[in-house]
């Protein structure tokens, strides 16, 4: 593959699903603003599936326009997943993630793209303004402000679903990253290569009904989540732990009382047998709980080692631009 130190070619990966009015308005206002800018780029469309002409148009422009490259999913796969695979088939020293209906404005674009120039190899732009109803725009923010406090990476203000990032990042994505039940962004932040936060204003679009149906944007939280956070692992854990102690503090508490307390203190003559029942749910319940508590120590392993994950990442020595 290319490398970034001399290929300066911006792969812009262009999301398409039901999309055949917007592709070729989105390659007219690219040309309109990066074409001043003298940023050479390449256009990747990847439909997602969709069941009208969408993709006949975006072969149409492939044919007209030398930086258009089509490619369809064999099925809807949603976007995070189209994102991969744009990556696997980009050829620029850079890359970009846009939505089909600028969204994410195209001077947010160029803006990233200087700050590459800088040096920077993950530039990140999130949404400082969002012009959406009340009830959905807190909606995301408080998901957003859940993902930091329980997953083991941090998402900037108002959340993010784009990303800028260099040909070496490039590469290890595609290279040793495994793309199931994760998301680009997820994966991306959690790289490191010290993140630039670029904060932009999103209006709302052409067309203010979602294409996201709630199953959808369901599935796509609960991916976020998980992919990013072992909290809920680590709380069975802790629980296990936790509740084993506590039981095995019951035991102490009541043997000690029917062999050297008070009987009618204790009221452990008024139901016999009862000591002994509740040492015993006690011990087995406390013992239950600190046995799951191990094996989701196991499970959290294998959650990690069956992503596939790279252990380390050593960056490159030079970042001559």
């Amino acid at each position: 593959m290319s490398d970034s130190a001399s290929n300066k070619v911006l792969s812009i990966i262009l999301l398409s699903y039901y999309s055949k009015e917007r592709l070729p308005k989105a390659y007219e206002r690219l040309n309109e603003v990066l074409g001043p800018e003298r940023i050479p780029f390449e256009l990747v469309i990847v439909d997602d599936g969709s069941k009208d002409n969408s993709y006949q148009i975006a072969l149409g422009l492939e044919k007209q326009y030398p930086n258009v490259f089509a490619y369809k999913l064999s099925r809807n796969y949603t976007s995070h997943y189209s994102a991969f695979a744009g990556l696997s088939v980009c050829n620029g020293g850079c890359a970009v993630l846009v939505p089909d209906d600028e969204q994410l404005p195209y001077t947010t674009v160029v803006e990233a793209y200087r700050l590459w120039e800088q040096g920077h190899q993950v530039i990140v732009p999130h949404r400082e303004m969002r012009d959406e109803p009340w009830m959905k725009r807190n909606t995301s923010e408080l998901f957003y402000k859940i993902m930091n406090a329980f997953s083991d990476i941090q998402f900037p203000p108002g959340g993010a679903d784009s990303f800028f990032i260099d040909r070496e990042v490039i590469d290890i994505l595609n290279e040793r990253i495994h793309p199931i039940r994760t998301t680009t962004i997820t994966e991306i932040l959690r790289l490191g290569f010290d993140p630039y936060p670029l904060p932009y204003i999103r209006p709302f679009g052409d067309n203010k009904k979602s294409r996201w149906s709630f199953k959808k944007k369901y599935n796509l939280a609960k991916d976020f989540f998980f992919s990013s956070s072992t909290f809920p692992i680590k709380l069975i854990t802790y629980l296990g732990i936790g509740f084993a102690l506590f039981a095995f503090l019951l035991i102490i508490i009541y043997v000690y009382g029917r062999l050297f307390g008070n009987q009618s203190f204790w009221k452990l003559d008024e139901v016999p047998g009862w000591v002994s029942t509740i040492t015993i749910i006690g011990f087995f319940s406390g013992l239950t709980l600190f046995s799951l508590g191990i094996i989701a120590e196991y499970v959290w392993r294998i959650f990690e080692e069956v992503k596939a994950r790279p252990g380390y990442v050593i960056r490159k020595k030079t970042k001559d631009k």
